[in-house]
């Protein structure tokens, strides 16, 4: 295979990777029952007229199956903390006792577990749609090389392997999937 193709394969399975990197990501902070500070990756909280990630402003920490504490490292930041995660809808009310605020993890019911199932389907079609995507613009760049003199039978090769590697993104999209509904539905 000609270079520029390797290069065009390369790239797009590096942006493949991403597309499913960003999924496990979607996918930890879909709660499953257990507490787990990375529920609060990407919370921001407004610090002094500026937004902040959380774990910026305070230590997070899993006290039990069921609890997460933030300690403040300024005790003033109470209030915003505690204000950013009733802005951010997680479905759990924050428990303010002076120093530190606790967050208690409900028992799921089914219905709630279904909920975030359909929402982990959808984070998984999103992943589809970028790797497909990926795939697509790769496609093009390999049709265009064609035109400027690559061979057809470079190109066709060139095309299976991409198809190839797409299929084997989209498997481990769903396996991913699978993996995290089992975790939500399992009590």
């Amino acid at each position: 295979m000609s270079d520029d193709v390797t290069l065009i394969l390369e790239d797009a399975q590096d942006n493949m990777q991403k597309a499913l990197d960003h999924l496990e990501t979607e996918l930890i902070k879909i709660r499953a029952g257990k507490a787990s500070p990375q529920m609060l990756d990407g919370l921001t909280v407004d610090y002094y007229g500026s937004l902040t990630p959380l774990n910026q402003v305070g230590n997070v920490s899993v006290m039990d199956a069921r609890t997460l504490t933030i300690q403040p490292w300024e005790k003033n930041m109470l209030q915003p903390i505690e204000r950013a995660i009733i802005n951010a809808n997680l479905g759990v009310t924050p428990q303010n006792d002076g120093n530190i605020i606790r967050l208690f993890m409900p028992p799921l019911t089914e219905e709630r577990r279904r909920e975030f199932v359909k929402r982990a389907n959808g984070e998984g079609e999103q992943s589809k749609v970028s790797v497909r995507s990926i795939r697509r613009e790769a496609i093009e760049q390999i049709k265009k090389l064609q035109k400027d003199g690559l061979s057809e039978d470079e190109a066709k090769d060139a095309e299976k392997t991409m198809q190839d590697l797409t299929d084997k993104f989209i498997a481990l999209v769903d396996k991913h999937l699978a993996a995290k509904e089992k975790e939500i539905m399992s009590v």
